[in-house]
């Protein structure tokens, strides 16, 4: 699966549940701490792998199943941490072909490893 597709959908799903984030970017120190938050603790590395998974089926789904997903995946996100959910919504005005952007994703694909295939 796509990188980005991956992104794109949990950053949608993300927003609503830290709509108030208060960075308007995300850094590579971002992704590293919730690198490091979510592998350090086995429920919310599956937690985040479940997200990814269903980021997944939503990304090939018809639309009203990919609506369906995102509400999961919503609900997967708030057990992620206050630290996930900003990151996400921060990068909404991130650029993803930036250096920053691409030491970014470098991250979330380590996450993506922990996750089994």
């Amino acid at each position: 699966m796509n990188l980005r597709l991956i992104v794109a959908i949990l950053v949608i799903t993300a927003v609503p549940v830290c709509a108030q984030a208060q960075k308007t970017k995300a850094t590579k120190a971002d992704a590293q701490r919730v690198l490091k938050i979510i592998s350090a603790d086995k429920a919310k590395t599956q937690t985040y792998c479940d997200a990814v998974r269903l980021a997944g089926q939503a990304g090939e789904a018809d639309e009203k199943r990919s609506r369906e997903l995102a509400q999961k995946i919503n609900e997967l996100g708030k057990k992620l941490g206050p630290e996930y959910n900003a990151m996400m919504a921060a990068l909404q005005d991130t650029d993803l072909e930036s250096e920053d952007g691409r030491e970014i994703g470098s991250t979330l694909e380590a996450l993506d490893r922990l996750c089994p295939k």
